[in-house]
């Protein structure tokens, strides 16, 4: 039961985000991921336009 007292106590001690500090973090979140979707992407493509020039 002591347990259950202090997860209850715990948990009115969490401070949530705002609207807007989800906002921004999802934003965040987003732009970082397209970033490293592009950086991914160009990197692959440019080790195999690099391989198929040795190949040859």
């Amino acid at each position: 039961m002591k347990f259950i007292k202090s997860v209850f106590h715990e948990m009115h001690l969490v401070v949530w985000p705002t609207a807007k500090e989800n906002r921004r973090d999802t934003s965040i979140v987003i732009s970082l991921t397209i970033f490293f979707i592009l950086f991914f992407a160009l990197v692959d493509w440019l080790i195999k336009n690099a391989m198929l020039l040795f190949v040859k």
